[in-house]
């Protein structure tokens, strides 16, 4: 099992995937030269979900999310994974497992430098929150750039989605409330079990997203003669 999630973190990352899970730490590398410089004043735990840890990984899951289908496609050895005995889907789910390893270390060490340089915070909640939002953008870009079968494609169209609804007045009221980057800390104005139930809602309701839209993606590539046309 290790040799394979091994072999997969290479597909994906490159013989040197061990520096991913350190790039979104250069974020908290820049707001750490804001604060220093009195360019910023500091951070309340509001922030550590999404714009100290959230953000950065979740950048880093479009990536990952768009090497592990398409990045075959890119390279050119789609045909190869669907002679894999018992089906290439096995191959993606070494691919997905090694993607969500990456991001967790990524997130671990995130939450941590957070906490002990920038803000406190809820640490369990927030960790979750961000891995959240961050495997939604995973399945997402996989899905985006399955179904457009490219990697570059996909991260444009998950960067465009995402883009237009936070543009968008309306949609962004609305992806407050739904939105799989959801941060109970800054929601206003509501007691103890309405955000209880808001946070079931939300929780429950991505996990079920974020299944459905791998199994969608999966079904999409073993649609070989549609995958390789072209």
């Amino acid at each position: 099992m290790i040799t394979i999630l091994r072999l997969s973190a290479v597909l994906i990352g490159g013989p040197r995937y061990w520096l991913l899970p350190l790039v979104p730490l250069l974020w908290l590398a820049l707001q750490a030269i804001l604060l220093v410089t009195g360019r910023k004043t500091g951070f309340e735990a509001a922030a550590a979900q999404n714009v100290l840890v959230g953000t950065p990984v979740s950048a880093l899951a479009v990536f990952l999310g768009s090497r592990i289908i398409a990045g075959e496609l890119d390279e050119h050895t789609l045909e190869i994974a669907y002679t894999v005995p018992g089906g290439a889907h096995r191959v993606w789910l070494g691919k997905l497992a090694a993607a969500g390893l990456i991001l967790l270390v990524s997130l671990s060490l995130m939450a941590v430098l957070t906490f002990t340089f920038f803000t406190g915070f809820p640490f369990v909640q927030a960790l979750y929150g961000a891995a959240q939002g961050a495997s939604f953008c995973l399945a997402l870009t996989m899905g985006f750039a399955t179904l457009f079968r490219g990697g570059t494609a996909g991260i444009v169209a998950t960067i465009g989605l995402l883009g237009v609804t936070a543009a968008i007045p309306p949609f962004f009221a609305l992806l407050l409330r739904i939105s799989p980057f959801w941060n109970p800390l800054t929601v206003q104005g509501a007691d103890a079990d309405q955000l209880l139930a808001m946070a079931v809602r939300n929780r429950i309701g991505y996990a079920l997203v974020i299944a459905a839209l791998v199994a969608l993606t999966f079904a999409r590539a073993e649609r070989r003669e549609k995958m390789l046309s072209g």
